[in-house]
């Protein structure tokens, strides 16, 4: 079941607290790597307590999955997914003098689908029996992740897997209107989509936001 509070990594540490520590020392990452990187830097500045673990493997029914960042602290487990997707982007960082050159990543069809897939990843990961919960993080400068599809817009084979501000996602999301039943998603629990401001830089795609969705230990998925 989703939670509409502030997610807690390992049951203490307020995830907006580690964003913002982000959006001040790395306004702008490299990659998506760069991102976890960085992420586990700053969660460990904050409470040294938690241990963090990358590419955790997870053993459900089917072939072990890994996990990109498992939490272990005294009060609790947490699981992430990161995402990071980007849009053509080159400057420099001033503190440090550090140059970005971020390119264009695939179409964004490819980036909704593949943060969905995550969240229906956690929901696995985080059936009662491993008592955690779950952020699917996704930390983009391509506003056409975040904003809403144009009104007069033709249907889309990505068009239940939008994931705009202000959207919600729910049941059973369907690829292409089913055409591709590989690429069909099943969601549990129930998600509000808010997008946060996360760093403003100069120049065109500028702008970075990002999302989460926080999946918590609820009754345990059943296959479609």
């Amino acid at each position: 079941m989703p939670n509409s509070t502030e997610p807690l990594i390992a049951g203490q540490v307020p995830l907006h607290e580690i964003m913002a520590r982000l959006a001040c020392e790395r306004p702008v990452f490299h990659s998506e790597a760069d991102l976890r990187l960085a992420f586990v830097r700053a969660l460990w500045t904050l409470a040294p307590e938690i241990a963090p673990r990358l590419e955790v493997g997870q053993h459900q029914t089917g072939p072990v999955e890994l996990l990109d960042l498992l939490c272990l602290g005294p009060l609790g487990t947490t699981a992430v997914e990161f995402k990071y997707f980007t849009a053509r982007w080159t400057g420099t960082v001033a503190d440090h003098g550090e140059q970005f050159a971020l390119r264009a990543h695939s179409s964004d069809d490819v980036a909704r689908q593949r943060y969905v897939s995550d969240i229906e990843r956690l929901e696995r990961f985080c059936a009662p029996a491993h008592s955690r919960n779950g952020l699917a993080l996704i930390v983009t400068n391509a506003a056409t992740l975040w904003s809403p599809p144009l009104v007069r817009m033709q249907p889309t084979r990505d068009a239940e897997f939008r994931i705009h501000h202000g959207r919600s996602l729910s049941g059973t999301l369907l690829w292409g209107g089913g055409d591709y039943r590989a690429n069909t998603r099943v969601l549990h629990g129930r998600y509000e989509l808010h997008w946060r401001p996360y760093a403003q830089l100069k120049g065109r795609n500028g702008e970075l936001r990002y999302l989460v969705v926080e999946v918590t230990s609820g009754p345990a998925p059943q296959d479609p």
